[in-house]
């Protein structure tokens, strides 16, 4: 009996088709921008989960200015859940949206207090039961402060850069992170975003593209778009 060989799915297809293109950019981002790194200040787990929870709708030097003063007075989350709600929306009014994410700093304080012993925890499924905390804030957390490869958060500018370089054709930060997360090797998952926000900041930008200065403009779909 003769054997038919299964003809190779589409999506399997294009998946390498992609890996092709990522790949190379990503040996790329990695040769110009070697000091990527967190744009966010921060000296342990609680401190980057709270600079972060702070960064939704804000940008990071703006957080980066608000939680000086904010850590000086909330150094951990016994403190966070002492102190008035009223002083806490004074001390981030700033990084905007002020009242909910107050409201949810407090939240996110005392379910550690009570249920992980003041401690930041290590694993997705933890970190998402906390206020305020969804995949990205996880992701970061997890990647940053503990080096554990979780997935690949997602941003604007990540968002940006995806779409742009033809890695995927969605807008939806979890499809995003789901298609990249099968397309990146693991041990690239950390610092891609990294290499991207520090590309699109210095080169890719949201509003004028700096494409003349750009390594990547030979392979990129919006190369004289």
């Amino acid at each position: 009996m003769a054997i038919v060989k299964k003809k190779p799915r589409k999506n399997k297809q294009l998946s390498l088709k992609l890996a092709a293109l990522i790949l190379p950019h990503i040996a790329l981002l990695k040769r110009y921008y070697p000091e990527a790194h967190c744009a966010l200040h921060f000296s342990n787990p609680w401190e980057l989960l709270v600079a972060t929870a702070l960064s939704a709708q804000c940008t990071d030097e703006r957080v980066n200015q608000t939680t000086p003063a904010l850590f000086k007075k909330c150094p951990n989350p016994l403190a966070m859940v002492e102190t008035p709600l009223d002083e806490i929306e004074v001390l981030i009014h700033s990084c905007g949206f002020y009242r909910n994410k107050a409201k949810n700093l407090k939240a996110c304080a005392l379910t550690l207090i009570e249920k992980h012993q003041g401690q930041v925890p290590n694993n997705m499924v933890d970190l998402i039961q906390l206020g305020g905390v969804g995949r990205k804030t996880a992701n970061v957390v997890l990647g940053n402060a503990f080096g554990i490869a979780s997935g690949i958060v997602v941003d604007t500018h990540v968002t940006r850069l995806a779409n742009r370089l033809g890695w995927v054709r969605t807008e939806n930060a979890v499809q995003i992170e789901s298609q990249l997360n099968e397309l990146v090797p693991q041990e690239d998952w950390i610092m891609l975003s990294h290499y991207l926000i520090s590309h699109g900041r210095a080169v890719c930008k949201a509003r004028k593209p700096d494409c003349s200065h750009c390594f990547l403009e030979q392979t990129c779909p919006q190369k004289g778009v």
